[in-house]
């Protein structure tokens, strides 16, 4: 550790493996520790790195942390290596001057604004020293015009070669030739014209990842809002297809005496190390260190003589969970319900998190996580899961729950990712997605949610196919959400992502079962999904969800299709672009046979679609392709793949098919084969699925109308469901047949009543 006299700029240089790193502590000084605002703080590190050279990265601390990469830092060095030069420079000097007989008189002046602007303001301020350079030399030029004696005349033109000399040093450096465009009109000392080059990433004391706090100077804004008491700017740029997510989360806008409780606190909670049951239960977990949180922060502030509101006690104590036991900046960017993915890549430290935006897709985020932060983040994750991350095991799939949301993460590390830790957190709803919320979005319309409905209620076995972030666990968990509360319902996942938990709440007969993940290694102790499959079979009549079909397990999966499709839903999702690509993954890739593959009866591919530009993609059902059991060989080229429903990109709308609307599907057929209603009356079958289609419908009408968009939402649809089947029960013992209309009619004033009373 060093000092400078004046006792508010020690500094040490500190090595993180190729990084050589400035740190200045500033705790003692007056001025702001930002390089772009304070001439002081900027002269003060030149004159640093001066003293120390090849550094890398510069970090300023004044209870946060001011942090410059190593494109700023490159700026200040070649700063710093003009300001060394031009103080060893003899001529530069004025006892040079002297020897040169009867210049002094013509220099004095000139040579004093030379030596002021090398030895005072170079360093804190190099811009203006270079419009102050470009000042002197003109007029001095005047000067040397207007000269007629010999001797002034070698005198003044010596001292323009100096100028000249010390212009084209400063010339030459990034700074100057970045910002010589924007010199017109500039005014010497404003300092507004350093935050185009220079931009702080700025983190408390207590906390490891950064943020860029600071606004683009060259951003547009597309949309800001607000996220409990996190800020959110979406900045497009003009000359770029970047665009940046920009958080400002309220642990950036805290007081320096919050910090301070924060930072002890830390320090005190740091002691405790949670056991690996401890994280089982993350809800409990978390309500107990934010307990002892509360109750730490008031004997700080006791301790102190401060005071502080019940609600701001409570701030600090959920910011001191985070960057304990929680996930720090990642949890606040999750909470947002915008997110759809985050994507922190290694190494950690160079490079921010890159997030999939619900209505920008993907962004840059003004995240930039640290190594410490990335190694926390593990080992919490090794503690959920019970699974390991490590050489012999470099992949990790689990799942993390907190307040409002869950989220499926990846995570990977040497030797599979040779430069460390890297992760991928998948965002889920809190609540199920629902029919009538994808018809909101778009992904479907009404009719494509009443045939659903139909073929749900026919317990059909269905595969939700598509590429990766498509949609499909998303559909699926409506799917769940359509199946009728009294019916058991068993699903099975390595990764537990299906909302069964608000589904229980909501009273579904539902069982949960977590099985090895396929990428996990042979010394495992979950069960493996295709034993996992097969138990379900032997736990009753239930309806089975498969989280997602990956490998051998197809294999049992379709034993249970064949085994449970004439009573009960089975349902999974399985990556592929299209009804002949699950063919072809389940069949070729996986090995089920070709026979076997038949009790497949609809699947339904979701996928993004992109513009034209392709920079804005929205999720769509592309396909709803039944699947018929008349083909020996290959089903695509012997018409074993037949689309009741498929997307227009024109209308970008799915429309129903010559098939559908002739009547020519054997699965719909199928279904209408065991109810007396609608065996071998295709109209009747055709009516009951645009009933379906007019109810959900009306549904999202109503929550429009009405600007209650929580209507849309799991708890309500599966109310409008249980009446949905209730009034089909009654109108039919009442008028002896399903009449629609008076089902419609019913189901519409039960609606309007129940809409106008939440």
């Amino acid at each position: 550790m060093a000092e400078d006299k004046t006792n508010c700029f020690s500094y040490e240089i500190i090595r993180q493996g190729e990084e050589k790193i400035l740190q200045i502590a500033c705790e003692e000084c007056t001025f702001p520790p930002l390089i772009e605002e304070s001439k002081m703080a900027m002269a003060k590190t030149i004159e640093l790195l001066t003293k120390n050279s090849g550094v890398t990265k510069i970090v300023l601390t004044q209870k946060r942390n001011f942090e410059y990469d190593y494109h700023q830092t490159n700026i200040l060095n070649e700063v710093a290596n003009v300001f060394k030069v031009l103080s060893k420079e003899e001529k530069l000097k004025y006892s040079s001057l002297v020897t040169a007989t009867g210049c002094t008189r013509y220099l004095r002046e000139g040579f004093g604004s030379l030596q002021y602007i090398i030895s005072t303001q170079l360093k804190g301020d190099p811009v203006s020293a270079y419009v102050e350079l470009r000042r002197l030399i003109r007029k001095e030029r005047i000067k040397l015009d207007a000269t007629i004696e010999e001797q002034g005349i070698k005198c003044q033109e010596y001292f323009i070669s100096m100028l000249a000399y010390v212009i084209d040093l400063l010339e030459k450096t990034q700074m100057i030739s970045m910002l010589n465009p924007y010199l017109a009109g500039y005014a010497v000392g404003d300092r507004s014209i350093y935050r185009r080059l220079f931009r702080a990433t700025i983190r408390p004391d207590f906390m490891f990842t950064k943020l860029m706090s600071t606004y683009p100077s060259d951003g547009q804004v597309l949309d800001s809002y607000s996220v409990g008491n996190t800020e959110i700017t979406i900045f497009g740029f003009p000359d770029s297809t970047k665009t940046l997510y920009h958080m400002v989360p309220p642990e950036f806008k805290f007081t320096e005496e919050k910090y301070e409780i924060l930072d002890t606190a830390r320090k005190v909670m740091v002691e405790y190390k949670p056991k690996r049951e401890e994280f089982v239960d993350p809800k409990r977990m978390r309500e107990v260190f934010t307990n002892v949180g509360k109750d730490l922060i008031g004997d700080l502030l006791e301790h102190q003589g401060m005071k502080l509101k019940t609600k701001e006690i409570e701030e600090l104590a959920q910011v001191l969970l985070r960057y304990t036991v929680g996930f720090g900046l990642m949890e606040v960017l999750l909470s947002d319900p915008k997110i759809q993915d985050a994507n922190a890549n290694s190494p950690m430290g160079k490079t921010p998190i890159f997030v999939v935006h619900q209505d920008f897709d993907d962004c840059e985020s003004n995240i930039i996580p640290a190594e410490t932060e990335a190694e926390s983040w593990a080992t919490k994750l090794r503690m959920i899961s019970g699974r390991p991350l490590d050489e012999a095991n470099p992949i990790l799939d689990t799942e993390l729950k907190i307040p409002g949301m869950t989220s499926r993460v990846a995570a990977v590390t040497a030797p599979l990712n040779p430069t460390g830790l890297a992760f991928s957190f998948r965002r889920h709803r809190d609540k199920p997605w629902t029919l009538p919320l994808f018809i909101k979005v778009g992904m479907i319309d009404s009719v494509a949610a009443g045939l659903m409905s139909f073929l749900i209620d026919g317990t059909r076995t269905l595969l939700i196919a598509g590429t990766r972030s498509s949609g499909k666990t998303s559909f699926l968990g409506s799917v769940l959400v359509e199946i009728i509360r009294r019916y058991r319902i068993i699903t099975i996942e390595d990764t537990l992502e299906l909302p069964v938990p608000a589904l229980r709440g909501l009273g579904f007969n539902i069982q949960s079962m977590k099985v090895a993940s396929a990428l996990a290694g042979k010394e495992t102790t979950e069960v493996d999904a295709s034993r996992g499959i097969r138990t379900t079979l032997r736990l009753g009549d239930s309806a089975l969800i498969i989280g997602e079909v990956r490998s051998s397990e197809a294999i049992a999966l379709y034993e249970a299709m064949r085994i449970g499709a004439a009573a009960n839903v089975v349902a999974g999702t399985i990556h592929g672009a299209s009804p002949y690509g699950v063919f072809d993954r389940v069949v070729n890739d996986i090995g089920v046979p070709r026979t076997s593959f038949k009790a497949t009866d609809i699947i339904v591919v979701a996928n993004p679609v992109k513009s034209a530009a392709g920079l804005k993609k929205k999720r769509r059902i592309l396909q709803i392709t039944e699947v018929r059991k008349d083909w020996e060989d290959d089903p695509l080229r012997e018409g074993g793949f037949v689309d009741l429903m498929k997307y227009n990109p024109e209308t970008d709308k799915l429309e129903i098919t010559d098939a559908l609307a002739n009547g020519d599907s054997e699965v719909l057929k199928e279904i209408a084969g065991s109810i007396s209603e609608f065996a071998g009356n295709w109209e009747a079958v055709w009516e009951n699925i645009m009933l379906r289609a007019d109810c959900k419908q009306a549904l999202v009408d109503i929550a429009e109308k009405e600007k209650k968009p929580e209507l849309l939402e799991a708890d309500f649809v599966t109310e409008t469901n249980d009446m949905f089947h209730k009034l089909l029960d009654q109108v039919k013992k009442e008028v002896g047949k399903l009449d629609s209309k008076r089902i419609l009619f019913d189901f519409k004033a039960w609606l309007k009543k129940e809409a106008k009373r939440r």
